[in-house]
C-alpha cells in the first residue's frame, strides 16, 4: 500500500480514534533516532529474504490457542502480531517475525527475538514511552510508522498489529497469506493485553479497531497480489468429521 492509498484511511482513523498526527510524527522521529543510535536496525530488503511464498499471520483472537494445538504451520513463514507471540511460545512455535507496537507482553517479545525472530516495531503517538524504554533491548529491528515514511522507518499500510502484519507480508512478496486467530468478534483473546488473564468481552475502542482492521483486510484482499484466506477452526473441524 502506497502512502497515497493509506493516507485517506489514516486521516479517518485519526478523526474517529482521536489520535494526534503531530504525536505520530514525533514518535516516528524518535524511533528513527533510537534505531540509528543502536545500529541494529534492518532494511526491508533484509526482511524480504525471510518472507516466503506462504505466510501465516497470527492474531491474538480466542481461536488462536486451538489453532496452535491442532495445526502444523511448518510449511510457511510465521508472523506473530504482538500478543500472539506469547501464545506461539506457549505452544513451542518460534515466529520468524514479530509485528508489535510494544503494548503486548514484552518479556515474550524479547524471548522470541532472542530465539531468532525479527522485530517490526511500530511507532505512534501513544507508545513513545515504550519506544524509549524497550527498543534498545531488541535486535534486528525494522521500524514502521502510520504517518509519512522516513528513510529507515517504513509505512506499508495497516492499523492494528494484525492487519499491519498482513500488509507487511504482502509488501515483502508473500503469495498466500493465511490469517490465524483473526476473530474480530465480541470476545478479545487473553493474549491481546498483558493485563488480561482470560478471554474478555470486547471494549469499545477495541471494537472500533476491529472494524478498521476488517475494512483494511478487505481492501488488501481486493487490491493486493497475495491470496488471503482466514483459517476457520470450526469449518476445519467440520471437514474432519
Amino acid at each position: 500500500m502506497k502512502w497515497e492509498e493509506w493516507e485517506p484511511f489514516y486521516r479517518r482513523i485519526v478523526r474517529e480514534m482521536g489520535y494526534s498526527i503531530e504525536e505520530d510524527r514525533k514518535a516516528a522521529q524518535i524511533l528513527r533516532a533510537l534505531l540509528l543510535k543502536g545500529d541494529d536496525y534492518i532494511l526491508r530488503e533484509e526482511l524480504e529474504m525471510v518472507v516466503g511464498r506462504k505466510v501465516y499471520v497470527f492474531g491474538a483472537g480466542p481461536s488462536l490457542g486451538t489453532a496452535l494445538r491442532e495445526f502444523d504451520f511448518s510449511d510457511g513463514t510465521l508472523i506473530a502480531a504482538d500478543g500472539a507471540t506469547s501464545a506461539l511460545l506457549e505452544n513451542d512455535f518460534i515466529p520468524d517475525i514479530v509485528v508489535t507496537d510494544l503494548d503486548g507482553r514484552v518479556p515474550g517479545l524479547k524471548i522470541a527475538n532472542d530465539r531468532g525472530a525479527f522485530m517490526v516495531i511500530h511507532a505512534h503517538g501513544d507508545n513513545i514511552d515504550k519506544l524509549t524504554s524497550y527498543v534498545p533491548f531488541f535486535s534486528r529491528i525494522l521500524g514502521t510508522t502510520q504517518v509519512e515514511p522516513l528513510d529507515i522507518v517504513y509505512n506499508f499500510g495497516g492499523f492494528t498489529d494484525g492487519d499491519r502484519a498482513a500488509f507487511l507480508a504482502e509488501e515483502l512478496g508473500a503469495k498466500e497469506i493465511l490469517l490465524v486467530g483473526f476473530d474480530f468478534g465480541d470476545i478479545v483473546g487473553k493474549w491481546s493485553k498483558p493485563f488480561l488473564r482470560e478471554h474478555s468481552p470486547v471494549w469499545e475502542t477495541k471494537r472500533k479497531k476491529f472494524e478498521f482492521a476488517v475494512e483494511l483486510l478487505k481492501w488488501l484482499e481486493e487490491n493486493g497480489k497475495a491470496v488471503i484466506r482466514k483459517i476457520d477452526i470450526e469449518e476445519q473441524n467440520k471437514e474432519r468429521v
